[in-house]
């Protein structure tokens, strides 16, 4: 009896054919995201939880709720659930060393009068991108007060921006921070030695908000730099050099554009030149 309840659970959540294109379709055309047939069982297992909480008992239903009117906020959760949020403080280090030498110290020598920056981490995930850079920021632009500095913090993922946006993490997480920056930008939490919270000076220099990459973006000014890490992996080949052509718009001629370990920008876009490894510079 059990085996055959086993059996007909293991069926009720058979993610068909017809089902899985739906999904893909409305993914890409919703997000830009785009699921290969590998990512079939991977998308099968992060939606049960979904289909549980719904009370469907099939993913038949849970694609017409999809195609309907009604679909309203769970399209939020469905991106929620199938985005993968992998990051750590200070992941790429020598990003953040680029950023500090070419970017903020040439800034700090050529602008003696509050000088405006602007970075964007797009993808930010649960924050540990937007707070590294703030780190760096916050120790090259001293005193803060001095400038006129920010960070634009965007995801899809509206959990992992409740998480940035508190700046709550665990201890476990918090090693991966620099000696000399943990001891000044990390504060240990009362009553709770497992978990630290980041100091409000880099909470204030960070701005968490929701952005879909694939539709209109809101931002009128420039950037000096954009963290744009492990998102375009997600996206097929016209859609990154769309991406790629809309994030040269919106850096001014100089900015630097920094991608992931795995994504290059060689032959998608001669808007870029080189300047490190995985970091581009706006050449026009």
């Amino acid at each position: 009896m059990n085996a055959r309840h086993d059996h007909s659970h293991q069926r009720e959540f058979n993610l068909e054919d017809r089902e899985f294109r739906f999904l893909v379709s409305f993914l890409s055309r919703e997000t830009g995201i785009v699921l290969s047939e590998h990512k079939r069982q991977m998308v099968c297992g992060r939606l049960v939880k979904r289909l549980r909480s719904l009370g469907m008992r099939d993913f038949a239903a849970y694609c017409a709720l999809l195609d309907s009117p009604a679909a309203g906020a769970e399209v939020e959760h469905l991106v929620n659930a199938i985005t993968t949020n992998i990051t750590n403080f200070f992941r790429e280090p020598h990003h953040f060393d680029h950023l500090r030498h070419q970017v903020l110290e040439p800034r700090l020598s050529q602008s003696p009068k509050k000088p405006r920056i602007r970075i964007w981490s797009a993808g930010c995930s649960s924050g540990q991108e937007p707070y590294s850079i703030a780190m760096v920021m916050a120790e090259v632009l001293k005193p803060s007060e001095a400038w006129d500095a920010l960070i634009l913090a965007t995801d899809i993922d509206t959990n992992m921006l409740k998480r940035g946006a508190d700046g709550i993490y665990s201890a476990e997480d918090a090693a991966h921070i620099p000696e000399n920056y943990r001891k000044r930008f990390v504060r240990r939490l009362h009553n709770d030695s497992d978990h630290v919270q980041m100091a409000d000076e880099l909470r204030r220099l960070i701005r968490f908000k929701r952005l879909n990459l694939h539709e209109k973006w809101p931002m009128k000014g420039k950037f000096d730099a954009i963290f744009c890490r492990n998102v375009a992996i997600y996206f097929d080949k016209p859609t990154q050099r769309a991406l790629f052509n809309r994030y040269a718009d919106m850096l001014h001629v100089g900015g630097m554009l920094y991608l992931g370990h795995a994504e290059s920008l060689i032959g998608m876009n001669d808007r870029f030149e080189a300047s490190d490894k995985t970091v581009y510079r706006r050449i026009r």
